[in-house]
């Protein structure tokens, strides 16, 4: 039987469509899955995340278990509340799963935020890991979570909290995250428009829903959430990077801190070996300029050979065109072709992200 988060009672009520998602009962959409992905671009939209599972990491040597488990270095993080983007990965440099970390206190206190689909993994991987440091893990299934994003999310946001809460999460800066009374809100978002993540107390995340909803906040189910996340050059774990699959071949090179050297986290020789390599791929954002719908897996052609394959792909609602993310040979140049029904398409290759912030990014 699938899990359900405590919102499931207000999707049944809202009449969503709900579908398997990670092992949870999750809405695809509450009647029209354009019309909530253009309200997150236009206007404001809320998402029920509360199946991702916060983990806290606590302990002496909790900085050190850090800078060991992810690519991006948690030393970088010199605030309280200021958060980091990673790849956790295994030896051979593939990723266990891509995750958000932040620094609740001193170098003893983090929170992760993982994946609803590998929390059960990633746990179990950061257990068999810790021996030799003095660490506590804990998963934080006592909390829910609610994704509020676009142009208006946080002044509408703000209206909804209590004035102390709300005046902090207005001064937050870009990733970073505020702690108040039990509840946790972050200015990060996976949709490419600004907004809040509101970690808080599973008993109270049905009257935020609801006064969320009554302030005119649109609910947004899993489908407008992809779309927006692939307008906005956001991968998507087991599509676009995973085990076999690192960060040098997704477009995530940026969240590897090479430096200093002598940070010998897992899965460094692996990437280092493959960041000297020439066959090392690409990773490109394809915009289709003949007709039909890109998919994921759909193989990428140029001068009729197979030179890559689509990672994820849909209809772009903003741009009104088929778009998609793929890993392909590098050098490439400018223009290709994908294969559709057995038949080349024409598509021209490009530099992700599609969307940010409302504004078409790509030349169509």
């Amino acid at each position: 039987m699938a899990l359900r988060t405590p919102l499931h009672s207000e999707h049944v009520r809202l009449r969503a469509r709900l579908v398997p998602f990670g092992g949870w009962d999750m809405p695809l959409h509450y009647g029209s899955q354009i019309e909530e992905h253009d309200a997150v671009r236009q206007h404001a939209g809320m998402f029920d995340v509360s199946h991702m599972c916060p983990v806290d990491i606590e302990g002496p040597d909790a900085q050190a278990f850090l800078r060991r488990l992810l690519a991006n270095d948690v030393a970088k993080l010199k605030t309280v509340g200021k958060a980091l983007y990673s790849c956790m990965l295994n030896d051979s440099g593939g990723v266990v799963d891509d995750l958000i970390v932040y620094l609740r206190g001193p170098a003893g206190h983090y929170r992760l935020v993982v994946n609803a689909g590998t929390a059960d993994k990633d746990l179990t991987w950061l257990e068999s890991r810790r021996t030799g440091f003095d660490v506590e893990i804990r998963r934080r299934a006592d909390l829910a979570m609610i994704a509020v994003q676009g142009p208006q999310a946080r002044e509408l946001t703000a209206t909804c909290l209590p004035r102390e809460m709300a005046d902090s999460a207005l001064e937050l800066a870009p990733f970073h995250a505020t702690e108040c009374g039990g509840w946790f809100i972050a200015r990060t978002g996976y949709t490419g428009e600004d907004g809040f993540e509101i970690l808080l107390p599973a008993d109270h995340v049905v009257d935020l829903w609801s006064v969320l909803l009554d302030a005119g906040v649109r609910p947004c189910g899993l489908g407008a959430r992809d779309t927006l996340r692939l307008e906005a050059g956001m991968n998507l774990y087991g599509r676009d990077m995973g085990e076999d699959v690192g960060p040098l071949e997704s477009g995530l090179e940026w969240t590897v801190a090479w430096e200093p050297a002598e940070r010998d986290f897992i899965g460094r020789a692996a990437l280092e070996e493959l960041r000297a390599s020439p066959e090392r791929r690409d990773f490109v954002g394809l915009l289709l300029t003949g007709r039909g719908v890109l998919r994921a897996h759909q193989h990428v052609l140029l001068d009729g050979r197979e030179v890559g394959e689509i990672t994820s792909g849909g209809f772009a609602p903003t741009l009104q065109r088929s778009i998609a993310l793929a890993r392909v040979a590098p050098g490439l140049g400018e223009h290709c072709e994908v294969e559709i029904r057995g038949k080349p398409v024409a598509a021209r290759i490009v530099k992700p992200p599609f969307v940010r912030h409302g504004r078409i990014l790509v030349e169509l």
